[in-house]
């Protein structure tokens, strides 16, 4: 009986196929491998080569390498700012790279909230609103239809100096920085991030351009990318879906007292709400809202003519002088109002905060409690400002109609009914379902107004149509901000385990 292997000893042709197979593959196996080491020095060398050409510097500079830095911050905002602080504090070594560190200059992140006010407490940030001429805020004023209510912010069991407080967003922002920067384990840096640097899945640092145009590295066990609205890395770390709802257009009222001192002024107007907040001791912030993703041209007249045409009627009559007088002065600004929802991917050695990652309409001035505040309260003032928005703009629908004025009445009684909804609006009450109750009690109190005092075919009809327009409205943003996260923040991992590599 013949073995397989004296068969094969006894057949040669078979022998050297075997052989010449064996040989192939191990051919084949050593030619992939060569071929990915010239890819992998290719790549690195064009890499040093693209640096070279853009530093002229003829070779690439490298930083931070050591492990003489624990956290790379991106961008020195409120959120970076902050974070930077506290984790210097803690006795971490934390480097920020800002591409701007001149004062910055905008129409939008000037209201901070009391719950905002009160981590800024916590953070030991509070002196920030110092020396800014920030001004004290109690509240709300609501304008609709000639009738007025106010809302006070439920303050009674703080002491008086916890309050709202509303500035120049470039003055709190330096004064943010310039206490980051104190601390001696923190460097603050301007440069402009133009890359992330991966090894393996897991970011290990960034790339970044100095002011003077020489281009480094800086290595971190962790990268913190803050960097705003307009981030350039934000494509890197997750799948955004921006969205422009409105744009803001800006105006600054001089020496004029509004109707109610310390507290902003919301006009229901057509099409849309109309802002005004102090900034500092003789100014006051004007936003007016306009829908879509264009707005009137500034140099050509269109937005003047708009402002004084289709705004400056619906104004309340206090306010009308300076606003016009504001108009005529010429400095107009614009801002897109941008919201897009939190959509987190897990990236090791990386992460994203603040408007970079995630961003709602400022319409609720709550953007900077967010930044400084953890889920709970991130997923209820985002959730409150998309359904805010939508309910406060105007609609032919006769349904959203009916609970826009339902809101505004609801609003109007007092009680729970206004200290509910200013206490979310606040930060300072972070449970959504509180939010949730009180949206669809609006959504209920207006069916009610219906029906009393003959529920008509008509009437049912249209609070069945109010009810269902509700609930086109919430469960959307719900949707989007995350059940888990709004309901069962406690179910959320605090952090991603990196995958092992061998």
């Amino acid at each position: 009986m013949s073995s397989p292997f004296m068969d094969l000893q006894s057949s040669p042709v078979n022998y050297y196929l075997l052989a010449s197979a064996f040989a192939l593959i191990i051919a084949f196996n050593l030619l992939y491998i060569l071929r990915s080491n010239v890819k992998r020095r290719r790549k690195s060398n064009d890499f040093q080569r693209k640096i070279s050409n853009v530093s002229g510097a003829g070779r690439l500079q490298t930083t931070e390498s050591d492990g003489s830095t624990d956290v790379i911050i991106v961008g020195a905002g409120v959120a970076g700012a902050a974070l930077a602080f506290t984790l210097a504090k803690e006795g971490r070594r934390v480097h920020v790279i800002e591409r701007d560190l001149t004062e910055p200059d905008r129409i939008v992140g000037e209201l901070l909230q009391p719950g905002g006010y009160l981590k800024l407490i916590e953070l030991g940030l509070e002196d920030c609103v110092d020396g800014i001429e920030a001004q004290q805020v109690f509240g709300y004023a609501i304008y609709m239809d000639g009738r007025n209510t106010k809302l006070s912010y439920p303050l009674e069991k703080f002491e008086s100096d916890i309050s709202g407080r509303s500035f120049h967003n470039g003055r709190f922002i330096q004064r943010m920085r310039e206490k980051a920067a104190s601390l001696p384990n923190v460097k603050l840096e301007q440069g402009t991030v133009t890359s992330l640097l991966e090894e393996n899945g897991t970011v290990k640092g960034v790339c970044y351009k100095t002011k003077d145009g020489q281009i480094l590295t800086a290595h971190a066990p962790l990268t913190i990318v803050c960097d705003g609205c307009f981030s350039n890395l934000r494509r890197a770390l997750c799948k955004p879906q921006v969205e422009v709802p409105s744009s803001f257009v800006g105006l600054v009222l001089e020496n004029i007292n509004l109707p109610y001192a310390n507290h902003g002024h919301v006009i229901l107007a057509d099409p849309s709400p109309i802002l005004f907040y102090p900034i500092s001791n003789t100014e006051v912030r004007c936003l007016v809202d306009v829908p879509g993703q264009k707005v009137p041209s500034i140099a050509n007249g269109e937005m003047a003519n708009y402002l004084k045409t289709a705004v400056a009627p619906q104004i309340p009559h206090e306010l009308y002088d300076a606003f016009v007088a504001a108009v005529d002065k010429g400095n107009i600004r614009t801002m897109p109002n941008r919201s897009m929802p939190a959509v987190p991917q897990s990236t090791p050695g990386a992460l994203l905060m603040g408007d970079a990652f995630n961003m709602r309409h400022p319409l609720t001035g709550g953007g900077m409690t967010v930044a400084l505040s953890d889920i709970p309260v991130s997923s209820t003032i985002n959730t409150l400002a998309g359904a805010l928005y939508k309910v406060f703009c105007a609609s032919p629908d006769p349904a959203r109609k009916e609970m826009r004025k339902a809101c505004f009445d609801y609003l109007s009684l007092g009680g729970m009914c206004s200290e509910g909804p200013i206490s979310l609006l606040s930060g300072l009450n972070p449970r959504p379902l509180v939010l949730f109750l009180h949206f669809f009690a609006v959504a209920i109190y207006g069916v009610g107004r219906l029906l009393i005092p003959f529920p008509s075919p008509k009437r049912l009809w249209l609070g069945a149509r109010l009810i269902s327009s509700a609930s086109g409205i919430i469960f959307p943003i719900i949707k989007s901000e995350g059940v888990r996260q709004m309901f069962f923040p406690a179910t959320v991992p605090a952090y991603y385990k990196a995958p092992k590599v061998d």
